[in-house]
């Protein structure tokens, strides 16, 4: 296996659990969120450097040079590989903007110290790759929410029982687990069980109830934190991928389009903020399920390409939204607002991101959309019609928002609404990685094509079934280099 120049996966995970001891002996609320800014920014660096380093070294998988994992773990636990190599940037992007754009006036409600306990948590997840140490992640990450819920003094019923059936799920799943568990040979059983585990956690209808439900209790930087990564896709790509039979994925294509189309819907007719978000994050994340489960190079590379544009969109979105209520309180879709004219950088900001998230032309998410089309129409055809049918709703039920929250009245206000520094280079950041990946999308659509054409050489997948998709891709110029979108397909293989 090939190793990085340095420790840098040890020190994304290190950083944010050091930092996280020493925000919570702070009393000082205003220098907790200075130390956790520039944790955070440190965290972040040292992601990019694991990116790069591992770009670098044109291989599928590195371990840490200096691994210190090694001491307590098995040697290849903990691996930076063609799937997590960008997830975990990303998720140190998602941790730094919003304790960035959290203002003084939210501080004493926003615990920086479990924040940075839950990136260090996060960013663990998404660089392990042992499947009992991944339930193990995945089961602290859902403490930190629990504790803040109990602080607030709000009702933890309806995410306990579902986060407590999500768990259970998958320990009872991966105990069943056979060693010799493989897509050829697969525990039907076993993987019915951690399917059902991972679509709890992802929120899939009709078991998405306790999405709503931590929206509307927890604080909403809490709640952006523990969805926007989308941990429940993680856990299908690594727990379920590799040993669940072509019709157990494709039935879970299924059920993640059926609710991608059930959210559009509920997003469009919302009148509350929170639960707006809420849908229509659930709709888009649906959407990348169901391209991770058609298991095609073609269809695999939109989804995981769609997982990053959707990641960095909806964050600068969640962000926008967050920021508006931090000054107004939490807004009413009923009536119009008119706040254009007092933050004309987070209405932007809001139209751009949500855009973006359904693929609007110029923009990051536009090739991802094109390419998770194609693969599903490959699959099935009717299908492509309800991708299409959900990025529709999507994006009207975002223009709806952004006419009733920044148009039709003006609106007078006692205090100044302007956006802080902070919220300005957040939002200059959102912009340059949702035009630039919009603008040269081939980098990033290289890197997912070469994971997901090792991700299903790792199941095993019969070698006419591969060449068949290659076919018709080349049949319609993608792999020879020729224009599709606007953007030149990958025309080989690491």
């Amino acid at each position: 296996m090939s190793e990085l120049h340095l420790p840098w996966l040890g020190l994304t995970v290190l950083l944010p659990l050091a930092g996280a001891i020493v925000v919570s002996l702070m009393k000082d609320r205003d220098h907790a969120r200075q130390v956790s800014v520039a944790i955070g920014v440190m965290t972040l660096i040292c992601a990019c450097g694991e990116w790069i380093d591992f770009t670098m070294l044109h291989s599928f998988e590195a371990h840490d040079h200096w691994d210190i994992f090694q001491l307590f773990f098995a040697n290849d636990a903990f691996v930076v590989d063609e799937l997590s190599a960008p997830l975990i940037p990303l998720g140190a992007l998602l941790y730094l903007t919003t304790i960035l754009t959290t203002l003084r006036t939210k501080v004493n409600r926003f615990s920086f110290g479990w924040t940075l306990f839950s990136e260090s948590v996060l960013l663990a997840t998404l660089g392990c790759r042992d499947s009992w140490l991944i339930i193990l992640l995945l089961a602290v990450g859902v403490v930190p929410p629990w504790i803040e819920l109990r602080k607030r003094h709000q009702s933890t019923q309806v995410y306990s029982l579902h986060m407590g059936l999500f768990v259970g799920l998958l320990v009872l799943g991966q105990w069943l687990v056979g060693p010799d568990a493989s897509a050829a040979n697969p525990p039907i059983l076993a993987g019915c069980l951690l399917t059902a585990g991972a679509l709890v956690r992802s929120g899939v209808c009709p078991l998405h109830c306790w999405m709503t439900d931590l929206f509307e209790k927890a604080t909403f930087g809490t709640a952006l934190l523990f969805v926007t990564p989308m941990a429940g896709a993680y856990a299908v790509m690594r727990l379920v991928f590799p040993i669940a039979p072509d019709w157990a994925l494709q039935s879970i294509a299924i059920l993640s389009m059926m609710t991608a189309v059930y959210a559009a819907g509920m997003a469009l007719v919302q009148h509350e903020s929170r639960r707006f978000f809420c849908y229509l994050f659930l709709s888009h994340s649906s959407l990348v399920l169901v391209g991770l489960e058609m298991a095609t190079p073609i269809g695999l590379t939109g989804a995981l390409y769609v997982w990053l544009s959707v990641g960095i969109s909806l964050l600068g979105f969640g962000l926008a939204l967050r920021s508006v209520e931090a000054r107004t309180g939490r807004l009413s879709l009923d009536g119009f607002h008119g706040l254009y004219e007092h933050t004309p950088f987070l209405a932007n900001m809001f139209l751009l991101t949500g855009l973006a998230s359904i693929g609007f032309p110029g923009t990051i998410g536009f090739i991802g959309t094109e390419l998770l089309v194609e693969g599903v129409v490959d699959i099935y055809p009717m299908m492509g019609f309800a991708v299409v049918l959900a990025a529709a709703l999507n994006g009207i039920a975002v223009v709806k928002a952004y006419f009733h929250v920044f148009t039709g009245t003006r609106h007078l206000a006692t205090v100044s609404l302007v956006c802080r520094p902070p919220e300005r280079v957040t939002i200059l950041l959102m912009v340059v990685l949702i035009i630039g990946g919009g603008v040269f999308p081939e980098p990033g659509v290289r890197s997912r094509y070469h994971a997901a054409t090792a991700l299903i050489k790792m199941r095993g997948v019969d070698e006419a079934i591969e060449h068949s998709a290659t076919s018709r891709a080349n049949a319609r110029g993608i792999n020879q280099g020729h224009s599709t979108g606007g953007f030149l397909f990958p025309q080989s293989n690491r």
